[in-house]
């Protein structure tokens, strides 16, 4: 009987086989992920950061400059442009409302929109503040307090970081809320009983804006308190 040796015949099914230098069966075990996949995890990474709700803070922060401009278009006085402005500024109102609620809902959450919301937040209120405080529609010093309370509240969050965030509190949306609204009826140019009554609502949000500022402070100087002792019984814990 003619036949082929088993070594040969294992020889030649070797030979035969196509020669792997180990990468794929390391990408197969999971041992090892392939340089191609570390490249599309980085793409996939960066990708992230164009999703819905961060377009959402990037339509807020394009719209501050445009609503400028149609505020102060021809001379900021035509009813016509200033209803134009107040569209403007209720889009980036109402986009505030919904980034960041997508955001958490749909896990969405990037560095850029923790660093970019309140800036856009910041920017459209306080480019509408001072321009109706440098057309004379709104008193500088109702400007400068909601403005420095803002950029204080802000500060003061990084400056007890170390111990903690400060959340965000009922009476600090209901802020928000207030201003928005006191500042769209600015915006617009209201007469008669529509006049005063901006005025009174424009006066409820600067006792909450005081209100819940205070308040957040006090919540800052607990949170340092408590980081402080907390630090201070670790270390006496360690040193016993």
């Amino acid at each position: 009987m003619t036949g082929v040796p088993a070594s040969a015949a294992n020889g030649s099914s070797k030979a035969g086989a196509p020669k792997t230098d180990g990468t794929d069966a390391e990408a197969a075990g999971g041992t090892k992920p392939a340089r191609g996949g570390k490249i599309a995890a980085a793409a996939v990474d960066q990708a992230s950061v164009w999703n819905i709700a961060n377009l959402l803070t990037m339509l807020r922060l394009l719209l501050v400059p445009a609503f400028v401009a149609l505020m102060l278009a021809d001379g900021g006085y035509d009813p016509a442009w200033r209803s134009v402005a107040w569209a403007a500024f209720a889009v980036a109102m109402i986009t505030d409302l919904f980034d960041g609620h997508l955001a958490r809902t749909y896990d969405l959450v990037t560095d850029f929109g923790k660093i970019a919301d309140p800036i856009a937040d910041k920017a459209i209120m306080g480019a509408a503040l001072i321009c109706l405080s440098s057309l004379g529609d709104l008193p500088w010093w109702v400007t400068i307090v909601i403005l420095g309370r803002e950029l204080g509240i802000t500060l003061l969050r990084f400056l007890v970081i170390r111990y903690g965030v400060i959340p965000a509190s009922r009476g600090g949306k209901l802020k928000t809320l207030t201003q928005g609204v006191a500042v769209g009826m600015y915006v617009l140019a209201l007469t008669g009983w529509l006049a005063t009554l901006r005025f009174w609502v424009m006066a409820v949000a600067v006792v909450l804006t005081v209100v819940t500022g205070l308040d957040y402070v006090r919540q800052a100087i607990v949170l340092r308190r408590r980081g402080i002792a907390e630090r201070r019984a670790a270390l006496e814990e360690a040193e016993a």
